[in-house]
């Protein structure tokens, strides 16, 4: 868990989808690193000492993400559970369902 507030600065937000479907429907603050790329060497670009906000459609392919770098020795790794399908039902409906 995190330990205080942590600035949006701090926080890398990563977006596993495809292109296309970033494309389709996206959030501001979220990278994409489609989750092929992220398996294959993808996680060096990222920074293991940062926390990683991971994003999908419905939550899946950021959980395996979420295991993968947890596996290459991330700490702080959290997965927006029901993807981006959830926030816009939820959060904010104006993000376009697909």
């Amino acid at each position: 868990m995190l330990q205080g507030p942590a600035k949006q600065d701090d926080v890398q937000f990563v977006d596993v989808r495809e292109h296309w479907e970033v494309e389709t429907s996206s959030l501001p603050l979220f990278k994409t690193l489609p989750l092929g790329e992220l398996l294959n060497g993808g996680e060096d670009y990222l920074d293991a000492d940062r926390p990683t906000v991971l994003l999908c459609h419905h939550g899946v392919r950021s959980r395996r993400a979420a295991q993968h770098l947890l596996d290459q020795g991330f700490e702080r790794v959290f997965n927006v559970t029901g993807g981006i399908d959830a926030y816009a039902r939820v959060v904010d409906p104006a993000v376009p369902l697909y």
